[in-house]
């Protein structure tokens, strides 16, 4: 078997139309493998190794730097390796890590075709070498040569930067790569968190908008060199194939943003900074496509939007500049410095440029650069920051200065307004005063007035009455003083008229009838003195209503004063009205005796009048009890009324509101009530319907607390 596929390979590469190239190995350097190479495109992607071998479709690749850009096709090359050096153990090194596949088939010492196999279709731990570079053994002996067949296929760019070495030389240039991506992490790193730490200490959401940009363009860079792949989720074969498209459009995304908030493009240049809209929905544009499955297409997209954000954030930051925005100076240096690393690498990749430690690293190296020259532009918009403040502080005190002087200008006549606005505003003042005044004396004068004529008609009664017994009682002490003068005129005349004068006596105590006189007399002065009774209970239950001596807060009986107030109401209370007490409570309180006393008139006249009001009137009755609730007295007035709507019922107690005739109220007895029951720390409630009658009660603590007198 051995013998038959060497003589099939020899005699195939007979007939090849274009000749393989052999890369000669020495021992003193790496060797890149390049220009020279055979390329074979599959397009069905159904070609076997023994169909490559025979194909005559192979064409020489002219290129330093394998490139075969985006397509869904596999890709075979041929080249030829010639050790020339002593060992033995040679590696092949493609410095890509995102190819999703790369078999190898090399001849091993039995003369059959081995295949060793690497990408990201794999995972790390089945790879022999276990590095994110595709590395493989090249099984070439000291001082021959080797046919090697390399297959690849990729939904992302095939580049293929292909170096051979010996196995020391090769993993030392590995070495080298990691601690060079280490510095260039570590530089992010530091920025990462150096500005993680400003933005807690200035609050400023640019700093946000930075940390996110760097993380997704760092973890971009990190999947695109393998690192991700290696440290991150080395057994993650999806991630290794898609994260480099997904951060990339999510790390332009969060470019676009911060530029757009770093160079205040919708201040500045609000026209072009809509297009940003638009690259920003080109890269979502290709991120939907890439969860579609369309990842060249993807791909594609990306690439070409990702040209044009670097293009057009250059050109808004040399406009932004022009306009005199300082901090956009570091911005287009860093952004310059980035565009340059990834056009070194670009050219590098096209074979413009040779391969080197430098073009290799251009990237990393641009976008280091790019991190901390946008550190120094984010500390000096902090200073810009700071200077314009300075600028507006200084600014600002000047027009304070100003507006100062403005000031004490306008203090001087607005002092003279003031005067002349208090003067008339004080007059207006005193007007309401004098308003409020009589309109309360207005109220007051209709009380006295209500209450002078329920006090006329009471005492008027009484006096009458001794009016009318003053006469006959004139006219029995007149005969009796008649008879006691006649009885005194016997004793001085002769004895000789003493008889006749005996019998006209007696004749005349006949006509006067002195038993009758004397019952008369009794029952006269007992009528008098019933009047005058009468009239002192009156007097006296006006002294104890009005309480001239006791308006300020001391103890008195609420019970004696409302039987004062029903004494001075008895004329105006008609006889189909029952007025019934029903005293619970202690009647001691403190309070202002004569203002509750004004209180208790007021809610028993408009219960009168309420039940007075009524078309339909039968035996009607005003009820009032007290009772002892927490410390308070509750007093209650129930009649048995027309009652109030709803709407009545809360304007009761609105100043100058009444439902009577025009002339018949002022509107403001109640208002007073509550204002009174208000001063004595209490609540008045009312419970009404219209036909069910009024009740009002009343709720005074025992003790006034902290009250002060008026």
């Amino acid at each position: 078997m051995k013998f038959i596929t060497i003589i099939l390979f020899c005699f195939c590469s007979l007939f090849l139309k274009a000749q393989v190239s052999t890369f000669a190995y020495n021992q003193n350097k790496n060797l890149q493998i390049g220009k020279g190479v055979l390329v074979l495109e599959d397009k069905t992607n159904a070609l076997t190794l023994s169909d490559v071998i025979k194909s005559k479709d192979f064409r020489q690749y002219n290129k330093q730097v394998i490139n075969l850009g985006v397509s869904s096709s596999t890709f075979w090359i041929q080249f030829s390796i010639l050790n020339n050096s002593s060992e033995s153990n040679l590696l092949l090194d493609i410095a890509q890590p995102i190819i999703n596949l790369a078999e190898l088939y090399t001849i091993n010492e039995n003369g059959e075709f081995v295949v060793q196999k690497a990408g990201t279709s794999m995972s790390l731990d089945k790879r022999y070498y276990k590095h994110q570079n595709l590395v493989y053994n090249l099984r070439v002996p000291p001082h021959e040569s080797r046919m090697l067949f390399l297959k690849v296929k990729s939904s992302t760019q095939i580049i293929l930067p292909m170096t051979v070495g010996k196995m020391q030389s090769v993993f030392q240039s590995l070495a080298n790569k990691d601690m060079l991506f280490g510095i260039f992490f570590g530089v992010v790193f530091c920025m990462f968190f150096y500005n993680i730490f400003i933005f807690f200490t200035v609050r400023d959401n640019i700093y946000i908008y930075y940390v996110i940009y760097i993380l997704l363009v760092a973890l971009s860079q990190c999947s695109l060199t393998g690192y991700s792949f290696r440290y991150l989720w080395p057994n993650s074969t999806w991630l290794a194939q898609n994260s480099v498209m997904m951060l990339t459009n999510l790390g332009g995304i969060a470019a676009c943003v911060f530029t757009k908030k770093f160079l205040h493009t919708k201040s500045y240049l609000p026209k072009l900074d809509k297009l940003f809209n638009v690259i920003i929905s080109i890269f979502a544009l290709s991120l939907v496509l890439f969860f579609i499955n369309l990842k060249q297409q993807s791909f594609i997209i990306m690439q070409n939007c990702t040209l044009l954000a670097a293009v057009y954030i250059i050109v808004l930051a040399l406009l932004t500049l022009k306009k005199g925005y300082r901090p956009a100076k570091y911005f287009l240096f860093a952004w310059i410095c980035i565009c340059m690393g990834a056009a070194i690498v670009v050219l590098k990749d096209y074979g413009v440029i040779p391969i080197n430690a430098f073009t290799s690293d251009a990237l990393e190296a641009g976008f280091a650069a790019e991190v901390i020259l946008l550190a120094f532009a984010l500390a000096d918009k902090i200073n810009v920051y700071k200077l314009e403040k300075e600028q507006s502080q200084a600014e600002s005190l000047r027009i304070s200065k100003e507006n100062e002087w403005l000031i004490q200008q306008q203090n001087i006549i607005l002092e003279q307004k003031i005067t002349e606005r208090t003067k008339a505003l004080e007059q207006t003042l005193n007007e309401l005063k004098d308003a409020q005044i009589q309109l309360v004396e207005s109220e007051k004068m209709a009380s006295l007035g209500q209450l002078t004529a329920g006090i006329a008609h009471e005492i008027n009664n009484p006096i009458n009455f001794v009016k009318s017994n003053v006469k006959p009682l004139q006219m029995d002490v007149r005969d009796l003083f008649e008879l006691i003068s006649r009885y005194q005129k016997l004793h001085t005349a002769a004895e000789k008229k003493e008889l006749p004068m005996l019998n006209e006596i007696k004749s005349f105590e006949e006509a006067i009838d002195p038993d009758f006189i004397k019952e008369e007399i009794q029952s006269l002065i007992g009528g008098i003195e019933e009047g005058a009774e009468r009239t002192a209970e009156i007097v006296r239950s006006l002294r104890n209503f009005s309480r001239l001596d006791e308006s300020e807060l001391k103890v008195a009986n609420v019970h004696e004063g409302i039987d004062s107030t029903l004494v001075l109401l008895k004329n105006t209370i008609p006889d189909y009205i029952k007025i019934s007490k029903c005293f619970d409570a202690d009647g001691d309180i403190e309070c202002y005796p004569s203002k509750l006393n004004q209180v208790f008139m007021n809610i028993l006249t408009n219960a009168i009048q309420a039940i007075k009001a009524k078309e339909n009137i039968g035996n009607e009755d005003i009820v009032i009890s007290t009772r002892t609730v927490d410390r308070h007295m509750e007093i209650s007035i129930k009649d048995s009324g027309l009652g109030m709507t709803e709407e009545v019922r809360h304007k009761i107690f609105d100043p100058f509101f009444t439902t009577k005739e025009v002339g018949e109220g002022t509107g403001l007895g109640m208002s007073i009530t509550f204002k009174i029951i208000e001063k004595h720390q209490g609540k008045i409630t009312v419970v009404s319907a219209p036909g069910c009658g009024t009740e009002i009660v009343i709720s005074i603590p025992y003790q006034q607390p902290n009250i002060t007198n008026e």
